[in-house]
């Protein structure tokens, strides 16, 4: 049964274990740029880590952008998050903007971001919050901070790297320059670039080949994955040890192993 949470900036809809959260601004870009859009967006999140049936996450944007980013008016009006002293813009970062990195961070199932058009600086570093990424051909792709003097404030410089390696990433944050799709695809920043119209059927598909895999097996899967990002080999390997014990008891666990064997007579 599908579902829709109507809601001012992210739209969240629900349908058999898979979420979809729409940035819901297009006549401003999908733009990252107030408290409330933070909080929801947050909210979002949380709503989904509090359903024990959550199986995927798809992150988009309405219109014809995925998010420009930050508003660069209040910049230059010193308002908004740029606004007040040094230690008062630091703590608007903190209790603001980067709220958002560590709430797509703690969730423990899957996301992917599909990026339907241009996703410019925290519009970027918003897909690279996401476990994976699908791009519509019309999507562009900049670490653009540099350009307009300031650095990666929600988190860029610790996300980029990861996803496409150092050198690539210093290069677009050295730069600011636009890649187009087919550039983030040789990256390594999308794994697939596909047709405007078939982005979201894409990125439901690749959904729900991840959904149709058991849930506690997707949960500690991502949870190893993520774990393993800034451990030691010993580290990963007594975690492993530990999630593939539970994973050995879980009805989920047998249930799969009965239908393997079904599948071969």
């Amino acid at each position: 049964m599908s579902t829709e949470f109507a809601q001012d900036f992210v739209r969240v809809e629900h349908d058999a274990g898979i979420y979809t959260l729409t940035l819901n601004r297009p006549d401003e870009r999908n733009a990252l740029s107030t408290q409330a859009q933070w909080d929801e967006l947050v909210a979002a999140c949380d709503g989904v880590r509090a359903d024990p049936d959550a199986k995927v996450v798809i992150l988009t944007g309405a219109g014809s952008a995925f998010s420009a980013g930050g508003n660069v008016k209040d910049m230059r009006d010193k308002k908004g998050i740029a606004g007040g002293t040094p230690y008062q813009i630091s703590q608007g970062y903190l209790g603001g903007i980067q709220r958002i990195p560590l709430a797509l961070h703690a969730l423990e199932v899957p996301t992917i971001a599909a990026v339907n058009g241009p996703a410019v600086g925290a519009g970027c570093d918003l897909a690279c919050m996401c476990d994976t990424r699908i791009a519509s051909e019309k999507a562009r792709f900049a670490e653009s901070f540099v350009k307009l003097g300031i650095i990666p404030g929600d988190g860029g410089a610790w996300l980029l790297q990861r996803v496409i390696g150092y050198a690539r990433a210093a290069e677009m944050s050295f730069t600011g320059d636009m890649i187009d799709a087919a550039t983030a695809l040789s990256y390594g920043l999308v794994s697939k670039v596909v047709a405007p119209e078939a982005l979201l059927h894409e990125a439901r598909a690749l959904a729900m080949r991840m959904a149709a895999n058991p849930a506690p097996a997707l949960r500690m899967a991502k949870r190893l994955l993520r774990q393993a990002q800034t451990a030691r080999l010993d580290e990963t390997l007594q975690l492993s040890a530990a999630l593939q014990a539970l994973a050995h008891h879980t009805t989920e666990h047998d249930a799969a192993v009965a239908a393997f064997f079904d599948a071969r007579r």
